[in-house]
């Protein structure tokens, strides 16, 4: 299939490895370059704010692929590689070594890159971000020569720090603009439910308050931050989660339409017929929500190279998935499966016992199930999703109530008795 055709895939994270996997399962017996920026081969992102940051994960257990995978499916896997732009008329991706490469068929799987603190300091004093597995393992350093950490940030990498702040014994102060942490995402009563999480477990978790200012006379070393409540922190160590910025500067360049990330298709093919997405970069239209979406958690990353190698392949392939991610925290463990915009919900249903940490939280509107979330209660993710796709209305009193499986909530739902 193909033997003469060369599929060039720039990002060699997740989805780009997982893209020239799917391929060779595909049957494509062409060339398959795929490029990536960083040293490493392909790995996983997961753990670097997990398992790996708190040691409690190999180094070689992270890596999608062993070094070996890459020659014996013949992938021209180049590391260490930077892609300086793509020439659509020509076909052909510039590289800044290693010289352009041809294409047939081209995916960007660039990914996203944390966005940068721009207070006064942050450009003198050395400010963590976690995004690569370098970033990791510096920080992981970092957390065992330090004492007292200031986390900017109470998004999902904020709050996974923080607990390994902890574990690793530090003093940890939570910076959070908004009234809770996760609120935009969750809705107020769950994001208090992380909140005490945290607090219990000693995180000074200050809410409504945000970094003005790094302090320390030596730029290897702050010793404080200036908040916007006028107090000042004591710190040895400062880290940064406010989010992430798609890396779309190639795209832009050559002229593809975006829009919070390359705008794709349910295809994932971009406007550019030649040129897909997939991963962080990709915002794509989802069929069943009826709208693009742009994630950027591990499960998009895993399941779009399917559809992506089989569309690049000229198959008619969709992508469907409902989103997914999940989270460590402590004695917390969850997921959360679905799709809901904040504030596009109008009731949350718990059921369960979100004091003990066992519960399910459901978001609807108008008696539909958009999303759901399990917190330490397990294999229910199918029958969540089942529930947001059949998009009818539920009995929300039967929906709360723990006693009732829910998996019969699904079928009266499916029958009609919502």
């Amino acid at each position: 299939m193909g033997a003469q055709e060369t599929f060039v895939i720039v990002g060699a994270g997740l989805a780009g490895a997982k893209t020239a996997q799917a391929l060779r399962e595909e049957g494509f017996a062409g060339r398959i370059v795929l490029l990536g920026q960083e040293p490493e081969r392909p790995y996983e992102r997961p753990p670097l704010s997990k398992d790996f940051l708190q040691g409690k994960s190999e180094r070689e257990k992270i890596f999608v692929h062993a070094q070996s995978w890459y020659a014996e499916h013949n992938v021209e896997l180049r590391t260490s590689t930077k892609v300086t732009g793509i020439d659509r008329s020509a076909h052909r991706v510039d590289c800044a070594r290693g010289g352009p490469v041809s294409y047939d068929k081209l995916l960007l799987a660039t990914g996203a890159s944390p966005r940068q603190l721009s207070v006064p300091g942050s450009d003198r004093h050395r400010v963590y971000y976690l995004r690569r597995i370098e970033d990791s393992q510096q920080l992981k350093f970092a957390l065992s020569v330090s004492s007292r950490v200031a986390i900017l940030g109470a998004g999902w990498i904020g709050l996974e720090v923080a607990a390994a702040a902890r574990a690793a014994g530090l003093e940890v102060t939570v910076l959070e603009r908004g009234e809770l942490p996760l609120q935009r995402i969750l809705g107020t009563a769950p994001a208090e439910i992380f909140a005490k999480l945290h607090r219990d477990h000693g995180v000074d978790l200050r809410c409504g308050v945000q970094g003005t200012r790094i302090i320390g006379d030596d730029p290897r070393q702050p010793t404080g931050v200036a908040l916007s409540d006028g107090s000042q922190l004591g710190v040895d160590l400062v880290v940064a989660g406010i989010g992430a910025v798609p890396n779309t500067l190639l795209a832009q360049a050559a002229g593809l339409e975006l829009e919070n990330g390359v705008m794709v298709d349910k295809h994932l093919r971009s406007s550019d017929p030649d040129i897909y997405a997939a991963g962080d970069v990709a915002n794509a239209f989802h069929p069943l929500l009826g709208k693009h979406i742009r994630s950027e958690h591990w499960y998009n990353a895993l399941s779009q190279p399917a559809v992506a190698a089989r569309s690049m392949l000229g198959q008619d392939a969709v992508y469907a998935e409902l989103p997914y991610f999940y989270s460590d925290q402590y004695e917390l463990g969850m997921e959360y499966s679905g799709y809901v915009a904040p504030g596009g919900y109008d009731e949350i249903i718990f059921r369960g016992d979100p004091a003990a940490l066992t519960f399910m939280t459901f978001w609807l509107k108008d008696r539909r199930v958009l999303a759901g979330m399990n917190v330490n209660i397990w294999n229910q993710t199918e029958t969540i999703k089942a529930l947001v796709r059949c998009g009818r209305q539920v009995d929300v009193a039967r929906l709360a109530d723990s006693k009732i499986p829910l998996e019969r909530v699904l079928a009266e739902a499916r029958a009609g008795d919502g």
